[in-house]
């Protein structure tokens, strides 16, 4: 018989936001959820073809809690085994200041953003340099320079 570890849960598990393919699209662009980063946690439109693409549907990811795609989007070589969603956090919109190379004739790429937030009612930013690269055919998160 197999035993697994499992670890306790000390806090309520997070809520993903309902959204709809309908649902105005978390990264900013102006398009349906469905029609723009949901296509790609679904799978239905394959992979994000720039990183800058990958980086607006990882952080749409963040606002749903779809770990599965945060995972499997993520670099082998620096990804978590488990994304653990703040229940107390609301991510509140994305801006992306700059990308450099990460199209389709790059193997490495970055975008710079800033992501709006509410936690435990205060609000925040995060900002981040993130790196991509290309991982068997398709851009992956690699890390990020954070900054204040």
């Amino acid at each position: 018989m197999s035993r697994r570890k499992t670890r306790p849960r000390t806090a309520p598990a997070a809520v993903a936001p309902a959204f709809t393919a309908d649902s105005p699209c978390p990264c900013g662009l102006d398009a349906a959820y469905g029609a723009c980063c949901g296509r790609f946690h679904s799978g239905t439109a394959g992979t994000a073809p720039t990183a800058e693409l990958l980086m607006r549907s990882r952080y749409s990811a963040f606002v749903v809690r779809d770990e599965a795609y945060l995972l499997r989007t993520w670099a082998p070589e620096t990804r978590p085994g488990e994304v653990d969603f703040d229940p107390a956090l609301r991510w509140t919109g994305l801006e992306i200041q700059a990308a450099t190379d990460g199209t389709a004739f790059h193997q490495h790429g970055t975008v710079t953003f800033t992501a709006g937030y509410v936690h435990g009612g205060e609000p925040g930013a995060l900002r981040e340099r993130s790196r991509f690269a290309r991982h068997e055919g398709a851009w992956v998160y690699v890390d990020g320079d954070v900054s204040e």
